[in-house]
């Protein structure tokens, strides 16, 4: 098991954080909250100096030239474009890290075949939040090379590990903000939580949350 932020999974935050929405941890709700009452808040500033500093800047580079007016706009990708992209980039980016001999997931074909057969956002979102759980969970990072190679850790007798809570609390997180970007839907998130993360640590969905402090 290891931490969940790495650079294996930055496309799709990308398509999260370019499209506006909501990112996991800014996201506060209950796994036994009803649909309509997950709570959704961001809170983003700029420091004064740092935002004056980027008018200013921004200001004269119109001054000395206007040649960039003059470049055509690149196109803007939908949101399915965007997770088509994160999708290509992860399923190549997981291939490459699993170490040598290390078959790969079911998870991986399974995005993999969502990616060739559908791609519409349903579909490819719930793909790839599943692999990205299996990642957490089945397998462990090596720091020096980045390789991932499968686990021997005991979920359930390390609940009081604060990494453990931490990881688990990300990806139950992310699920969440992704039902409030509408990338997938309530059910389909519901089950994949208690099926890969609430299942795994032995508690009921109640206690579970009571573990997250929710």
């Amino acid at each position: 098991m290891r931490t969940i932020n790495l650079p294996l999974i930055a496309a799709f935050a990308s398509v999260v954080k370019t499209n506006g929405y909501t990112q996991p941890q800014q996201c506060r709700t209950s796994f036994t909250s009803s649909a309509t009452k997950f709570r959704v808040s961001q809170s983003q500033s700029t420091p004064f100096a740092i935002s004056s500093f980027r008018q200013n800047h921004a200001s004269s580079r119109l001054q000395m030239s206007d040649f960039g007016s003059a470049m055509p706009e690149k196109p803007k990708l939908t949101t399915e474009q965007k997770l088509i992209d994160a999708a290509d980039k992860f399923i190549n980016d997981f291939s490459a890290k699993l170490s040598e001999g290390v078959p790969p997931p079911p998870e991986l074909d399974a995005l993999i075949e969502a990616r060739k057969t559908s791609n519409d956002k349903q579909s490819l979102s719930k793909g790839i939040y599943e692999l990205m759980i299996e990642q957490g969970m089945l397998y462990d990072i090596d720091p020096t090379t980045g390789m991932l190679s499968p686990t021997l850790f005991d979920i359930k007798a390390n609940l009081d590990v604060p990494e453990v809570k931490s990881e688990f609390d990300y990806l139950y997180k992310y699920g969440m903000s992704l039902i409030s970007n509408e990338l997938i839907e309530v059910d389909v998130v519901k089950n994949i939580v208690v099926k890969r993360l609430i299942e795994r640590t032995g508690l009921s969905p109640e206690e579970f949350d009571k573990w997250l402090g929710y």
